[in-house]
């Protein structure tokens, strides 16, 4: 395998055995709920998603924190002590500021490892579409491409991803800022679910509205069959 460790975030949502078949290292993202700081470990070894859930529409309101500088500095430093370049796939710089951390880490890296290397790739897309492009990319390495053949690769196929999902509680989009309290009230009394993309750029988008979980779930696989080859 090439001498070089992959690293993501757990925003791409790769299962554990995944994670231990890839042999990736994902830094949990922090997330708050209640008065309690929790990380977002591939296992869920702080908190399920079914009692994260539960506890969503029981009303509680969760918070999410960036990757912090400190934190990425403390992920890729014992790679390169071990002699290891580091292919770090991030979470989309449009939806958070995490990225942006990343880059200051690996500034700080370079000075004090001017042998080796981080190479960070904008990965523009979010949960399953980022885990899909760290999936190839560990299966690039396993077959022996070096780092730069691996980052090209997830930085020509981030545009190839065709990422769109739907809600089924508007309420979550209103919390999270994404809708206003208005639209969310009269969405919810007429049934109103949101079709959402993220575009090209990683931003993320609202592209329809439906009426009715159905629809909603019927305009998804329009949408596949638009952009599946």
């Amino acid at each position: 395998m090439a001498s070089y460790q992959i690293v993501t975030d757990s925003t791409s949502d790769l299962t554990p055995k995944l994670v231990e078949e890839l042999q990736v290292e994902v830094i949990p993202m922090e997330f708050i709920l209640g008065d309690e700081v929790y990380h977002n470990f591939p296992d869920a070894r702080e908190m399920s998603s079914k009692e994260f859930y539960a506890r969503l529409r029981a009303g509680e309101m969760s918070k999410t924190n960036q990757i912090n500088t400190v934190t990425f500095v403390e992920t890729f430093e014992p790679f390169l002590q071990r002699g290891l370049d580091v292919l770090y796939i991030g979470f989309s710089s449009s939806l958070s500021g995490t990225y942006n951390r990343a880059l200051e880490a690996i500034a700080q890296l370079k000075k004090k490892y001017p042998q080796r290397r981080v190479v960070p790739v904008d990965s523009l897309a979010v949960s399953m579409g980022e885990g899909l492009l760290v999936y190839y990319a560990a299966l690039k390495q396993q077959a022996g491409a070096s780092i730069d053949e691996a980052a090209e690769w997830v930085s020509v196929h981030r545009y190839s991803l065709s990422q769109y999902f739907t809600v089924d509680d508007l309420n979550h989009l209103k919390r999270g800022g994404r809708v206003s309290g208005t639209a969310a009230f009269f969405g919810t009394m007429l049934g109103i679910k949101p079709v959402l993309h993220v575009d090209n750029e990683g931003h993320l988008i609202p592209v329809e509205k439906v009426r009715g979980r159905r629809q909603s779930l019927a305009a998804l696989v329009k949408h596949m069959g638009k952009t599946a080859q």
